[in-house]
Order: C-alpha cells, then structure tokens, then sequence
C-alpha cells in the first residue's frame, strides 16, 4: 500500500521519510564491511546515504546489504523517539506494497498449478465485483490486475478513504476493520483511469482484487497461501500476514507520521493500527533479512518455474515521470546511474517506508526502512550502494 497516488515517485524512492530528532548516528553490527584489500569501506556510500535520511528528517533510519563478501548492517536516529533506544538490523516493520511481490508470486503458481490463466478475465474469477461507474471486469485479465494496466481506481486516492485512514480521521479509525469487499466497491464509485491495457497507473485496488482471486480459487485466506507457499518454503519466520492484529511483533520500533500533512506538523505514533485497511495490498510485516531472502530466491527461479518466471519479469514502462523504471507482475525494475538495473519492490504504509532490491542474478541485495513518512528520499540509499 502507498499513501500516495502518484507512484513511479513512490516506487523509486520505495519510501516516505521524517523528521529528525536525534544526531545522525550509526549503530549495528557489520561482516564483510571492507574492500577485499583490507584499504576502504565498501559501503562508506550507503552509510553516507542512510546518515542523510536522518539529517533530512527521518527519526531512524535502518539498511542491509549482501554481497559475495558478506553482509552489512547499518542505521541511523532512532527506533523511539521517547526512549532513543537505536534502531536494530533484527526489527521488524510493515513493508506496505513489498506485500504485493508475495501476493503475484501466489498468483503465479496457481497458473503454473494450471489453477488459472492469466489472461482469465476478472470476471470470471469474481463475477460482478468489478463493474460500475465504467468499470468492466469482462475486460480486465489478472494480468492488468498485476502489472497495474487494468485502468482500475485506486482505492487510496478516494478522498473520503483518504480523510479517514490516511489523514486527520486516522487516530480515530486506526483500529477499524477494513473488509477487502468494501475497499472494491469504494473504488467502483469512481471512474477507471483509462480503459484496460492501454495505459499505466498504480492501484491499490489490483492487489485486492488478486488477493480476492487467489481466495475464490483456493478456498482459503490469501495469508494463509501465501504462508504455506512462501513463508514457510524459505523459512521466513520474521515474516507474517497479520490479518486483523494491530500490534507488532517483537522485535520492532516505533513508526511516526503528520498523517498527511507538511513536515513541520505533529508527529504521531502510529504503530499501532488494523492492517486490514491495506490488506493484500500492503499489509505484510518482515525484517530486512527476510526481505533479501525472499527476493533473492525469487529472482533466481526457487519459486517459479521458467515460464512463470517470464512473466513474471516481462515488464511495461510505468510512465514519462519514472524514465527508467518498468513494471513486471508485482516487481519493478529501475535503471540506476551508473547503468546497474536494481529489481524489487518499494512499500510505504502509515509511518513505515521501506525497499527490497537486487542485481537480477540475486547476488547483490538491499533492504531498507524508515520509521516515518513525511520526508526523505531512500532511493539515494539504492543508488549509494549499487553505484556508489
């Protein structure tokens, strides 16, 4: 989930940010941290990166890198702002829209299963779901769902949606729950943003729809596939689909946002809250280790066999404002400055801003969070490490 509708800006930066209460200071504990002469810091320009996160306004700001040589870990401010206790390289965070990459993976074998098609029509999988207000799901496949050129209306750009969860209503709503149903039908009550397939917006409102599919073929919770299929496989124990469960599990800091509004405004602590309002969409907790583990072995085929691998990594351009990014089923891909192309996907949800990415080999991985989201810009942290 991103609380922003524009999101070629929101992909590339994989985050929000915040503002700064404490020195920029490093913490966390680093393998594999030098060149491979014994003479210089490898990673001096992520560190540099993740130091101006904070200068720039992030309370804390946390980063993990893994390479032939190791692994690294470094951080920056705090993971609360009350006990200035430092951000750690095991907490854990809601990762928002890197749920999606789960959620098309799910998809994706279910088509390799023979379970569906991706060119199957929404329709047919969810009859009268998609319709109203020039919304047609005879004319929408699970792959425009996927790769976001379905045209449909993102749920999170309704203001009323907005007020409520996203701004000056959230202290008061951030316990509702949110049924996957609902969040459909306030998206039907506006207009598509462009007929299917002939055009590029991110929407929220797909990854319901997929999450809903995967459930009406299945019969069983979306979490649940996704836990059975992925979590489990790989061993993701810091990883969960939370449901209705406000809390987060320990380890974890605390996450801080201006619900919307300019740096400068209070900041409130909005860890607690009902993911359900994201649900497959962005609902999902991990850990940057996780994070890399799951990337990694999904670019390297351990989860999809080769033609759901092509698919998966067949891509669209997402549009004049992100030259050099493109869209795949659920995963993204950016060409950085220095010519090296970065795959992965970037989350931001209520006070928690974070990316996963990789070298398409999956030898080269970073993942990255902030804990608040109102400042910054992570996707310098990328750029510093795979160009650096």
């Amino acid at each position: 989930m991103s609380v922003r509708k524009k999101l070629p800006a929101a992909l590339v930066a994989g985050a929000l940010a915040a503002t700064a209460f404490a020195a920029p200071a490093m913490a966390g504990e680093r393998t594999g941290d030098r060149t491979p002469d014994g003479t210089g810091d490898r990673h001096r320009a992520t560190r540099a990166a993740v130091e101006a996160l904070v200068r720039d306004g992030v309370p804390g700001a946390l980063a993990q890198a893994q390479d032939r040589h190791g692994t690294w870990n470094g951080s920056a401010g705090v993971a609360d702002r009350t006990t200035g206790a430092p951000r750690h390289p095991r907490d854990r965070y809601r990762v928002g829209s890197i749920t999606k990459p789960f959620v098309a993976t799910v998809v994706l074998q279910l088509e390799a299963e023979g379970r569906l098609d991706l060119d199957d029509t929404v329709e047919r999988r969810l009859p009268g779901v998609v319709r109203g207000n020039g919304h047609d799901g005879r004319k929408i496949t699970l792959r425009q769902l996927l790769n976001h050129t379905s045209g449909v209306y993102d749920v999170t750009s309704d203001p009323g949606f907005q007020d409520k969860v996203l701004g000056s209503g959230f202290l008061e709503h951030r316990y509702d729950t949110w049924a996957p149903r609902h969040l459909v039908d306030i998206a039907m009550r506006h207009a598509p943003d462009f007929a299917p397939g002939t055009g590029w917006s991110y929407s929220n409102t797909n990854y319901v729809l997929a999450g809903l599919v995967i459930e009406k073929v299945t019969g069983r919770p979306y979490g649940k596939e996704v836990e059975r299929r992925v979590l489990k496989p790989l061993g993701l124990r810091a990883t969960s689909v939370p449901g209705i469960d406000p809390r987060m599990p320990a380890p974890s800091g605390r996450a801080y946002s201006t619900l919307g509004r300019e740096p400068g405004a209070p900041v409130h602590d909005v860890t607690e809250l009902n993911p359900s309002v994201a649900w497959a969409a962005g609902e999902m907790v991990s850990d940057s280790a996780d994070l890399q583990r799951f990337v990694r072995a999904l670019l390297t085929g351990r989860l999809l066999p080769p033609r759901q691998m092509k698919e998966l990594t067949a891509t669209v351009p997402v549009g004049a404002d992100a030259p050099g990014v493109r869209y795949g089923l659920g995963v993204m891909v950016r060409k950085l400055s220095c010519g090296e192309e970065a795959w992965g996907h970037g989350g931001g949800i209520h006070g928690s801003g974070s990316d996963v990415v990789a070298t398409r080999d999956g030898k080269h991985s970073l993942a990255l969070n902030v804990n608040g989201d109102w400042a910054g810009d992570t996707h310098a942290v990328v750029e510093a490490e795979f160009c650096g």
